[in-house]
């Protein structure tokens, strides 16, 4: 029996697509929150990494990652309710309006499509039929005239999870030598590389889900982290150094 075909690649990644702006925004949080402690305890080396021991660091580096990430995913979660209760607000005002004066609602509509390449005859005629529905109406004058997107297709409960596994997932890269090693300049060198390693893998995923080029999605992602790095780094040595 012949096995089925595996799913195309726009199917595969649907999921990562819908959820790709958490999982990068909480993956390079994570990263760079886990390595600024790695980097603080070995910038300040005043008495050196190996006698703060590898202890230390996990049991510092853990606290943090498990407190940001919650942080994070709750803080997804709450600005998503906000962005609910906000857009309910104004469709609920711009049902208001469109009830007072659907001719000048209409108006306004096909303004704005005339303005996104409509000619004035098109956007006049689509404005009026989009005008029987009044609730089409409202949505399209929130989104051209206030930015702001219909939120059903959001879950703001999945959106915190996803930020939160995403922050862990990536996070607990930078410490993974630790959990094997002693801390040493060696130990530190290979967290940097692993930390080098999952901001790849971050841009890489960042890549395959979008479809822009390699260079770019690998690229910023590297050096977004690679700054943040460098800073925490740069902090603990002007401290401890």
């Amino acid at each position: 029996m012949q096995a089925d075909p595996a799913p195309p690649p726009s199917r595969r990644m649907g999921r990562t697509q819908e959820f790709l702006k958490q999982i990068v925004y909480g993956g390079n949080d994570g990263i760079v929150t886990t390595f600024a402690v790695v980097a603080g305890f070995a910038g300040a080396r005043a008495e050196g990494v190996a006698q703060i021991g590898a202890v230390a660091v996990l049991v510092f580096g853990m606290a943090n990652l498990f407190a940001d990430a919650i942080s994070m995913g709750l803080g997804e979660f709450l600005s998503g309710r906000a962005q609910r209760d906000l857009y309910g607000a104004r469709m609920r005002r711009r049902m208001e309006g469109i009830g007072r004066d659907p001719a000048e609602a209409r108006t306004r509509l096909s303004r704005h499509l005339r303005a996104r390449g409509l000619s004035p005859t098109d956007a006049d005629s689509t404005a009026a039929i989009l005008a029987r529905t009044p609730s089409m109406t409202a949505e399209m004058l929130l989104r051209y005239e206030d930015g702001l997107g219909h939120p059903d297709d959001d879950s703001p409960a999945i959106n915190g999870l996803v930020t939160f596994i995403a922050f862990v997932t990536f996070g607990i890269v930078p410490l993974m030598p630790y959990f094997l090693l002693p801390a040493d300049s060696g130990t530190f060198g290979l967290s940097m590389a692993a930390t080098l390693f999952a901001l790849i893998a971050l841009g890489l995923l960042r890549w395959n889900a979008t479809g822009l080029g390699l260079g770019r999605s690998v690229g910023e992602t590297v050096l977004v982290g690679g700054i943040c790095a460098m800073v925490a780094f740069a902090v603990g040595a002007a401290v401890g150094g």
